[in-house]
């Protein structure tokens, strides 16, 4: 099982790209936890996920958040046009290389 966190502000277009990320990973076979939390909350959910995916309009919080992974999972920012087209097939294998599946 792959735990992804998607980080961004409020949720909503994050939200249905989990969706897309969910409906990809079941159409491939993998068994993915995919969840998107904000920012804050995010926080708390850092030690319990394989990776943390930023939101294209969060990604001047990846510094940060790199620091509290301590570099125990990967955090990078999702590209930005495969936010704004809501790819969740492109996110979830962006997700999966960079936890080394």
């Amino acid at each position: 099982m792959k735990n992804i966190l998607l980080v961004c502000n409020a949720g909503m277009s994050t939200s249905m790209l989990v969706q897309k990320m969910s409906a990809a990973a079941k159409e491939m076979g993998i068994e993915a936890n995919i969840n998107a939390k904000s920012v804050t909350e995010a926080i708390n959910e850092i030690d319990h996920v394989d990776v943390l995916l930023l939101g294209p309009q969060v990604g001047y919080q990846k510094a940060e958040m790199e620091k509290l992974a301590a570099g125990k999972i990967p955090v990078e920012v999702i590209n930005m046009r495969d936010y704004g087209t809501m790819n969740g097939q492109k996110v979830l294998q962006f997700a999966l290389d960079l936890i080394g599946e």
